[in-house]
């Protein structure tokens, strides 16, 4: 459940950029969003023309930082992983100037992100850690577009539905590649999207119908 939902009448209050959405990933430098720390952002905009129904993305519009923080990720196993080494987490941007420019190109648009609970929830803790406030904006999960389009269609994880789309992606794990390769999962499912959508609300209202579909 979003944050937005514990708050009455946020939504409404919300404003949203319906033509402009932001694919985001995050790297970190573990799987806890309350102790762990956000180490990269990667984000790229898709654009929408409800007019004709069409979603596109837009790569000359696109966003990547690297987070400075004074207690390195030395572990070697993490490294590999996400691939972004003690040299690269030294000269990465200050967290509170990364945050706010983050925030700058982020504006208006709703965010999306594969299994987004987890993305928001590191991006909300360390925007009140660094700059004392939150980023309002709204957000949906792509995997809960998947399933409530794709019933039938038993995948989890990222792996399983690009498996299932049979989506490629050269560099696993690393946030740019994966905001890529999420931006092409979208793009997979949204024709059963917008069938029953004709605005940003109608994705929510989709997104959120995940919950009461009965998954083995």
């Amino acid at each position: 459940m979003s944050l937005l939902d514990w708050l009455p009448g946020m939504r409404a209050r919300t404003p949203v950029n319906e033509e402009r959405w932001v694919m985001l990933d995050v790297e970190t430098s573990g799987l806890d969003p309350q102790h762990d720390r956000l180490l990269a952002i990667a984000a790229i905009a898709m654009r929408v023309d409800w007019k004709s129904r069409r979603l596109s993305v837009d790569l000359g519009d696109s966003f990547e930082v690297v987070l400075r923080h004074d207690r390195l990720t030395e572990a070697k196993d993490n490294i590999l992983l996400h691939g972004i080494g003690v040299q690269r987490q030294r000269e990465g941007m200050e967290p509170a100037q990364a945050l706010e420019a983050f925030a700058g190109f982020v504006r208006q648009s709703p965010l999306l992100a594969f299994h987004a609970a987890f993305d928001q929830a590191m991006i909300t803790r360390h925007m009140k850690l660094h700059l004392g406030r939150n980023l309002p904006s709204r957000w949906v999960d792509i995997e809960h577009l998947c399933a409530v389009t794709h019933e039938k269609v038993r995948a989890r994880s990222l792996d399983e539905w690009m498996g299932h789309f049979g989506i490629e992606c050269s560099v696993r794990h690393q946030a740019a590649a994966d905001t890529l390769a999420e931006c092409e999962l979208l793009l997979r499912v949204w024709p059963k999207v917008a069938a029953q959508c004709g605005d940003w609300a109608g994705v929510e209202r989709l997104a959120a119908q995940q919950r009461w579909i009965g998954r083995a």
